[in-house]
């Protein structure tokens, strides 16, 4: 064999073994990540040929799937395709399942049981198989209470911010309302085009509606922080009548003009007041004050026995709730206000309220309460568990922070626009400033019996709704008690 054909030879074994290689990554190495590839047009056929499993609020699914005329034979609906503003309310927590753009929220993180193919569901799949009955998902229930999130939605209208209820017995979300919204209905049509037109539309909004507030944004929490801050200081050694520093402004260390000043200006009783009464008028020089005695590093580390700095493991997109390393002096006193890097989202605000209604236990939030099979056979069953390797404070701890959060809500108080005739209501407001010429962020955390605690809230409301000089007692608490009642009615 002369070179000319040894080398016709070499290029022709190359060349087969390239062909080998790349069947050998297409049938075996890649074969997994090719099958489940959005774009893969038999899997969507496939996806969309057998009935995918329902999301079930009290009796009624707010996700479930319809048989249709079309090339793929189910169409995910939500609220029964019917109700726009019910599948807006609810969209936050069981995101979409669309053609186009894959899965999001709990339709993501459930769907192995939803599609029918989670290995629980294994048995099934075969029998079906056997049987020639028609394939469909399992079930996921809810623990989202469905009056009280009617009532979150209404309350909060169309005002951007996020409303959280939880039970603090065991960390059962009851809603978690956020706006704006969205109709999934529009993400889940079998048109590709009406699809990316509506994905394009809520992507290209200034105003985010495809974000969850409750979980994906963080925000500073101003005076509510002072709950951390008041429990730092009872944790050590300080008492609900033990007095604090009250100035008119508190000039801060290693600055050259920075002052905390009340809000409004306001003026205190004395040079010095009890704990009790700094934190039931919300007062920022008291406040700033135990920041710059803590320090830092103290703050930190009860925050983070509340819940900063980690993340729960939580069945949707979740931001982290911060306070940062390194505080200096200056620092301690604006973190001890909620001010400065300090950033929460509202559902890390009401685990922090949930703790102190359940004795200083933090419990890990969870949104599914069970996921069944077709046949409603109970495969997993949520259980409450304690967030944490230990309690956020001492019971004692607690129980003066339950009595300080109450007079917050009495006569006198920031709160008492989420008062309840004839009901104990614990809380705290907060006005959380931004940058020069922004308005302030609302909130109010609280809970309610404060003497047997069955419902959990945090309401926030971006910018004050719109409001001039709005505070969380004005804006915020209104909607908060409104929440805190319809948990009542029916707990």
């Amino acid at each position: 064999m002369n070179a000319a054909l040894r080398r016709v030879a070499v290029a022709a074994l190359v060349l087969f073994g390239l062909l080998f290689a790349n069947v050998h990554y297409v049938q075996v190495l890649a074969a997994d990540r090719l099958r489940h590839d959005d774009r893969n047009s038999r899997l969507l056929a496939e996806s969309y040929a057998k009935e995918r499993g329902v999301i079930v609020v009290g009796t009624g699914a707010i996700a479930s799937s319809v048989e249709t005329k079309d090339r793929l034979k189910y169409l995910r609906v939500y609220a029964g395709g019917r109700d726009a503003g019910l599948a807006a309310s609810y969209a936050p927590i069981t995101g979409y399942y669309s053609l186009v753009y894959g899965d999001s929220g709990l339709e993501d993180s459930y769907d192995g049981i939803l599609s029918g193919e989670d290995s629980r569901l294994f048995v099934r799949r075969v029998t079906d198989l056997i049987t020639g009955r028609q394939s469909k998902g399992g079930l996921i229930r809810l623990t989202v209470d469905p009056q009280v999130q009617a009532v979150a939605q209404r309350a909060l209208g169309n005002r951007r911010g996020a409303v959280v209820a939880l039970d603090p017995r065991t960390g059962a979300i009851l809603a978690m309302v956020t706006s704006p919204s969205y109709d999934p209905n529009l993400l889940a049509s079998h048109n590709p085009a009406k699809i990316r037109d509506a994905y394009r539309r809520l992507v290209d909004d200034p105003a985010r509606p495809l974000r969850n507030r409750a979980t994906q944004e963080v925000y500073p929490p101003g005076s509510t922080f002072k709950i951390i801050t008041a429990a730092a200081a009872l944790e050590s050694g300080m008492q609900p009548e033990s007095l604090v520093p009250c100035p008119r402004e508190l000039k801060l260390p290693l600055t050259r003009d920075t002052v905390i000043r009340n809000f409004g200006g306001a003026s205190c009783e004395a040079p010095q007041v009890p704990l009790l009464a700094a934190f039931q008028k919300s007062r920022n020089t008291s406040f700033g004050s135990l920041g710059l005695s803590l320090g830092g590093e103290r703050l930190r580390e009860q925050a983070e026995r509340f819940g900063f700095n980690a993340e729960p493991d939580f069945p949707l997109p979740l931001d982290r709730s911060v306070v940062p390393e390194g505080l200096n002096q200056p620092q301690s006193a604006q973190s001890a206000i909620g001010q400065f890097d300090v950033r929460a989202t509202p559902l890390q605000m009401a685990m922090v309220a949930a703790a102190v209604a359940n004795r200083g236990t933090v419990m890990r939030p969870y949104v599914v309460s069970s996921v069944e099979a077709p046949d409603l056979k109970v495969l997993e069953k949520a259980e409450p568990e304690r967030f944490g390797d230990r309690p956020a404070v001492s019971e004692r701890t607690a129980a003066a922070l339950v009595a300080m959060m109450e007079a917050a809500v009495g006569p006198g108080g920031t709160g008492t626009a989420a008062a309840i005739p004839g009901v104990r209501v614990a809380g705290k407001t907060g006005t959380a400033q931004r940058g020069e010429g922004q308005l302030a962020h609302a909130w109010f955390v609280g809970f309610a019996p404060a003497d047997a605690p069955r419902i959990a809230v945090a309401v926030l409301i971006e910018a004050g709704g719109g409001v001039p000089d709005a505070t969380g007692g004005r804006v915020a608490a209104p909607v908060a008690g409104e929440v805190l009642r319809a948990g009542l009615a029916g707990r």
